[in-house]
């Protein structure tokens, strides 16, 4: 209530409680009687029934005399002609303030962008387009917003992409892409888009936002699909998504060539491996990167002369090899041997780091197997493909 003493206005507590800037329809506001019950010099204790009438008005009791109960949230607008609220409509609003659908989840902004999933590259293009009425978290009222992208589940440092920092600004507009390479269909179905807005702060550690979690499966192979949705806070610990050790993506080519007939020139007849590039390795050292190689084997080997070693990449996690490798065996002999393939990041005067392998053979299964059984089947024939490097393999891997 508003009450007016000379050219000075008094503003209540519960008026002061009542503002709400926020779009939506309207409902009734709790009051802070509602989070700190008063009771009245003369007031009875409280029954423990809950049947009992949540709010009496402190002159009105059951006798008509002057004992009083607790105070209604809302006795101040029933002064003015409103009437109270009942428990269950109490019990109610408070399920609305914490709904999905609350001022409190609109209040920390939106955010447009875009997804497009090519299959013939196996690339997942991500637009970041604008944000609007982001949360203010500086002291002049805006914010340094800045997204980053995060594959769910696999290890964070590793697939993580960054857009440019906006300075202050509530509605940045950023019309940014973020690539990610060697997402495979099977990606697509089972993983999901983490997106996070944050605030960059130089002088101190950059505060989160909100954010929005897409599933991949909604975005149809080379159809361009966008999105326009509310940030939300992280989901509790219980709901989010655990972590696999995923330590990046290899593309490998593969070629078995049967030797050429007598008088015949060509290529010589055995398994060309082809080390093309990797994708979001895991980084190894304290700069965030690492200086990654890739050792591969065919084994068993008993002769110890089946390992060959790319160039060593400095301080990336895409690198780009490039590099094909020969061994000449026999199709027969081929079909009972496997090919290890493992990812080093180099390290001077100590030992190296492993990052991650792929074995590949007609003893393992998934993608590592339709790639063998591709290779065999289609002689002559250059098969590509990406792998995922997990943390172990199934035989010790020995140490430069």
């Amino acid at each position: 209530m508003t009450v007016r003493k000379g050219k000075k206005l008094t503003i209540s507590i519960q008026e002061h409680m009542a503002i709400d800037v926020c779009p939506g329809p309207i409902r009734p506001i709790r009051q802070i009687s509602a989070y700190f019950p008063r009771l009245s010099p003369t007031a009875e204790p409280i029954s423990p029934n809950p049947a009992s009438p949540l709010a009496l008005s402190p002159g009105v009791g059951a006798s008509g005399g002057t004992s009083a109960s607790l105070l209604s949230p809302l006795q101040a607008g029933a002064r003015g002609g409103g009437g109270t609220l009942s428990a269950a409509s109490s019990i109610e609003t408070s399920v609305d303030i914490c709904s999905s659908d609350s001022d409190d989840s609109t209040a920390l902004g939106t955010l447009e962008f875009e997804l497009r999933y090519e299959r013939a590259t196996s690339s997942l293009h991500c637009t970041i387009i604008r944000a609007k009425g982001l949360k203010p978290m500086d002291f002049n009222g805006l914010a340094d917003p800045y997204v980053k992208l995060h594959l769910l589940p696999g290890a964070c440092k590793a697939n993580k992409l960054k857009t440019k920092t906006v300075r202050n600004s509530l509605n940045p507009v950023w019309n940014e892409t973020l690539t990610y390479i060697g997402i495979t269909e099977e990606d697509m179905l089972r993983k999901t888009l983490r997106l996070s807005v944050c605030d960059e702060d130089k002088l101190t550690h950059n505060e989160f936002i909100g954010e929005s979690r897409v599933a991949l499966r909604r975005v149809k192979p080379d159809q361009t699909k966008r999105f326009y949705i509310c940030l939300e806070h992280p989901p509790p610990v219980r709901h989010t998504y655990l972590l696999l050790e995923e330590r990046g993506r290899l593309l490998l080519s593969l070629q078995f060539l049967t030797p050429p007939a007598e008088g015949e020139e060509g290529r010589r007849g055995g398994l060309y491996v082809g080390v093309l590039r990797c994708a979001h390795l895991a980084a190894m050292d304290v700069n965030g990167f690492s200086d990654p190689y890739v050792k591969i084997y065919l084994k068993p080997d008993v002769k110890k002369k089946s390992k060959h070693k790319t160039a060593v990449i400095k301080k990336t996690l895409n690198p780009e090899f490039n590099e094909e490798f020969f061994y000449e065996i026999s199709l027969s002999e081929l079909v009972h041997k496997t090919l290890e393939v493992t990812v080093w990041d180099y390290d001077l005067g100590r030992s190296n780091d492993f990052i991650g392998g792929v074995c590949l053979s007609c003893h393992v299964q998934g993608d590592a197997l339709r790639h063998w059984m591709d290779c065999l089947r289609n002689k002559g024939q250059r098969v590509e493909r990406w792998h995922i490097l997990a943390n172990e393999l199934p035989q010790t891997t020995c140490h430069d």
